[in-house]
């Protein structure tokens, strides 16, 4: 296998702070605005049933990690990056932000161990507590792996990276024979580890036409002058409803506060709505006129993706909208041939660009992990997750149900699939 660079995944894992997706830093602005001193809670779930974490990942190797995170701040040259970043001509982060993050002090975390797992919380100030979640997911995910491959021998492990590498390549040659296909780097999360991950993205910048617009990864997009791409995540829908609380009536209005409010600090620039947080049927109800024409697109993050596409052309044609204006970015689970299928099928009635994370950083072999870090209270009140695919509910039952009801969500609309990523 060639090797462009060090494999050696020895040393802290996080070494920029801005090794993290950048939907946290537009999060973070948007709640250091708007929200800072909303207190709020985030939790590690993992979805891999079958695998104990605890049992696998040393206690102190963890702590150490995340020690180690709550020490970085950002450097000079980055704040300059980050200042540089454009939004519609315009500065992406403001003045006030980038002096509040260039001296971030982090939440503490809470850890301990329970059923073989790991319980992990981070707590406090929304504006502080959001870097967390990526940053804590990359640590947890590359310790797994380094411990799994840390009694193999010296081939056994080469023969691991040839795996990735052959894997790597059959990626890279599908998709230049679909030249017409688009997509993000959204792998940070789950990657096998920071060495795979920039080994990844530097393999497709360089063997691809242009066809990887982009990177999620702040510290990689500004390391090998890649875009930095992304919006928000499923917090900002469900921390909202903890400060919109009052009433039923309150919380179901908080979904379209979000759509406003995220739309007067962005504009176009970043209008792409995530759509399942209560279920893809609330969203396509809930959703304006103005806004389905002022927004640019819609991102599909569970349930069926064509089935979604299908959805949302017939929503933009009910409303005398040419699909062919708006962006169907999917970006559940997705793998090669998903992809390709999909930008095949509907790139000519609606542009279709993909947001491609696990599959692409961590396709090794070796099994991936479901392992998500969500908002669990805001302001003192539990949050619900409802989503496309119903296995990937969160919220504790009295919440949920309560949620459903709100919302309008029927489980039965919608198909339970196995959370494979």
């Amino acid at each position: 296998m060639k090797k462009q660079f060090n494999f050696n995944n020895e040393g802290p894992i996080i070494q920029s702070i801005l090794d993290l997706d950048h939907y946290k830093p537009t999060m973070g602005q948007f709640a250091f605005h708007r929200y800072p001193d909303v207190i709020v809670k985030y939790a590690l779930t993992n979805r891999t049933k079958s695998v104990k974490l605890a049992e696998i990942i040393d206690e102190r190797d963890l702590r150490r990690e995340f020690d180690y995170i709550q020490s970085l701040r950002p450097t000079n040259e980055e704040i300059t990056y980050m200042r540089g970043l454009k939004n519609n001509d315009q500065a992406l982060f403001k003045e006030d932000y980038l002096a509040f993050f260039k001296n971030i002090r982090m939440t503490g975390y809470n850890l301990k161990k329970e059923d073989g797992n790991f319980k992990i919380e981070f707590e406090g100030p929304w504006a502080k507590a959001i870097y967390w979640e990526t940053l804590a997911l990359s640590a947890i995910n590359e310790l797994y792996y380094r411990a799994l491959t840390k009694s193999m021998s010296k081939e056994q492990v080469e023969a691991i990276y040839q795996e990735g590498n052959r894997r790597l390549n059959e990626k890279i040659g599908l998709l230049n024979q679909n030249l017409d296909v688009r997509f993000m780097e959204f792998g940070t999360r789950r990657r096998f580890s920071r060495n795979w991950q920039e080994y990844a993205v530097i393999n497709f910048k360089n063997n691809l036409q242009n066809q990887m617009i982009g990177t999620s990864n702040v510290h990689l997009a500004m390391k090998h002058g890649l875009k930095p791409t992304g919006t928000m995540a499923h917090e900002t829908f469900m921390i909202m409803s903890g400060i919109m609380h009052k009433n039923d009536d309150e919380i179901r209005a908080s979904h379209n506060r979000v759509l406003e409010e995220w739309w007067d600090e962005y504009g176009a620039g970043l209008a792409i709505a995530l759509t399942d947080t209560y279920g893809s049927e609330f969203f396509f109800k809930d959703m304006t006129e103005k806004q389905a024409k002022n927004w640019r697109g819609l991102r599909q993050d569970s349930g069926n993706p064509a089935a979604f596409a299908k959805k949302q052309i017939k929503f933009y044609e009910e409303k005398a909208i040419d699909p062919r204006t708006k962006l169907f970015v999917p970006s559940d689970g997705l793998e090669t041939k998903t992809i390709i299928g999909l930008a095949n099928e509907f790139g000519k009635r609606i542009p279709t660009v993909a947001g491609w994370g696990t599959n692409l950083t961590n396709d090794l072999g070796l099994k991936s992990l479901s392992l998500v870090v969500k908002a669990v209270e805001s302001n003192g009140y539990g949050t619900v997750k409802l989503s496309d695919n119903p296995a990937k509910t969160m919220g504790k039952p009295e919440d949920v149900a309560r949620f459903m009801r709100i919302f309008d969500y029927n489980p039965k609309e919608y198909t339970l699939e196995e959370c494979k990523y």
